[in-house]
């Protein structure tokens, strides 16, 4: 008879990531945003975004910039999610946040946002988190409007041209900002 609990009620371990993980979390981020294994989980980017979501070096210099961290969310020893942190004075930023697709819709994302809130709070003591959104994702920014996240207006140009960010697949991509209050 297996007894062993199943996958879903398995415990999650936090760590920060090291250069040993940028091959598996450049898999990870491309699987959860582009591309048809993308389309298993709801984050998929693939209608409105081609080409690369992250590449190696991306993911390096996000682990290796000072006051920035990326956090890797494990389920028995294999990465299943994870999330940029950045201190940015007052404010932590939220960013690069992927979950495998085959696991989403399960309740993992906001187990994994509210431990990211949680850890900049006491790590860097800030009040609010910032995040940007691209602003056609309506159902993901409702998401994160129940999580407490707040839409602000403010938007970013997309960097249309820079094939690092992905080939748009439309001409009216913004960055939003969200914001929320941590205190």
């Amino acid at each position: 008879m297996d007894t062993a609990p199943p996958r879903d009620s398995a415990e999650l371990t936090y760590r920060d990531a090291a250069e040993a993980d940028v091959t598996a979390l450049v898999a990870l981020i491309e699987s959860a945003y582009r591309g048809e294994a993308s389309r298993a989980g709801w984050t998929s980017e693939a209608d409105i975004l081609g080409g690369q979501r992250t590449d190696p070096q991306g993911v390096r210099e996000v682990i290796t910039a000072p006051g920035s961290r990326l956090m890797i969310v494990e389920r028995d020893g294999e990465p299943v999610a994870c999330c940029q942190l950045e201190h940015r004075g007052e404010a932590a930023y939220f960013g690069m946040f992927a979950v495998r697709p085959d696991l989403q819709g399960a309740g993992l994302g906001r187990r994994i946002i509210a431990e990211a809130e949680r850890s900049v709070r006491e790590t860097w003591g800030v009040a609010e988190m910032h995040m940007t959104v691209i602003s056609v994702r309506e159902d993901l920014i409702a998401w994160y409007e129940r999580r407490g996240y707040r839409r602000t207006g403010r938007m970013t140009p997309f960097p249309y041209g820079d094939e690092r960010f992905g080939i748009p697949r439309r001409d009216d991509l913004a960055f939003e900002l969200l914001v929320k209050a941590l205190v």
